[in-house]
């Protein structure tokens, strides 16, 4: 399971993930209307199943936003996944569970603590010739923290993946349900990799596109983004490293362009 030609399946689960966040500042509140943080799934081939076993994945990013927002935010995403034995409708089972930690600031204002936990179940299909396919459904469960949503929220993430030839070409869509309406808008994610190996090395184009689906309430006022970048990657077999470098190219109602750096690392734990 460790094998050169099975690793880059590492990056095939819905891995990655849980993160954005509420800025709570002293004269106003902005909420960032994504729960699963907007390019988090970036780099994973999370169309595809993986070798049966257990990974550990850590995606951890810092960036800020250009004036009048100065908001910078840090975020840290360990992930434990189990790629089962079992099997349904042909789809292998996998699951997860990610408790993201998150840093946020803006002038006169800091904020970190744990943010809100996920768990989730996967579903992913090896549709043959490269071509993969996955369902998952989880929630991210509200807590008490000074940077998480205290309303908890059901997730369902699709993708869509060709990993054969070297390549990695995802489109992963996350649809985000808020149980609880009145604060939180519910939203839908892009991400968007396509990468091709050369030996050790992986390299190409990314990007993601969020907005918000709904005002929750008078006066909210909807948020979209869409971001592109390039990622580098580096195999060394079993261990992989990734980083990617993502900025803003156009957004409503967020305060500015977002420039974020990613760095992750994917450790298969054995079977």
């Amino acid at each position: 399971m460790t094998t050169k030609t099975k690793i880059p399946h590492a990056l095939a689960c819905g891995i990655a993930l849980a993160c954005a966040l509420a800025l709570i500042g002293p004269t106003q509140t902005a909420h960032a209307g994504s729960v699963t943080q907007p390019g988090e799934r970036i780099g994973l081939a999370a169309g595809a199943p993986l070798p049966q076993g257990f990974y550990f994945v850590d995606t951890t990013d810092f960036g800020g936003r250009t004036p009048p927002s100065h908001e910078t935010v840090g975020v840290t995403i360990p992930v434990i996944v189990w790629a089962t034995p079992f099997h349904i409708l042909g789809a292998q089972v996998q699951a997860l569970v990610a408790p993201p930690l998150v840093e946020a600031s803006t002038p006169g204002f800091h904020a970190q603590g744990w943010y809100n936990p996920l768990i989730q179940g996967q579903l992913a299909w090896n549709l043959g010739d490269g071509f993969g396919a996955s369902y998952a459904l989880g929630a991210y469960i509200g807590i008490d923290s000074p940077v998480a949503d205290h309303s908890s929220s059901i997730n369902q993430w699709g993708a869509l993946s060709y990993t054969g030839g070297g390549y990695d070409l995802t489109a992963s869509v996350i649809y985000g349900t808020q149980l609880d309406s009145r604060t939180n808008p519910n939203f839908l994610n892009l991400d968007l990799t396509a990468t091709k190996s050369f030996g050790k090395w992986s390299v190409g184009p990314v990007g993601y596109y969020s907005t918000d689906l709904n005002t929750p309430y008078a006066g909210y006022r909807k948020q979209s983004q869409f971001a592109l970048g390039g990622l580098v990657g580096y195999n060394f077999g079993p261990v992989i490293l990734q980083t990617y470098l993502t900025k803003t190219v156009s957004e409503t109602h967020y305060g500015g362009q977002d420039t974020r750096f990613w760095f992750r690392i994917i450790v298969p734990l054995g079977s």
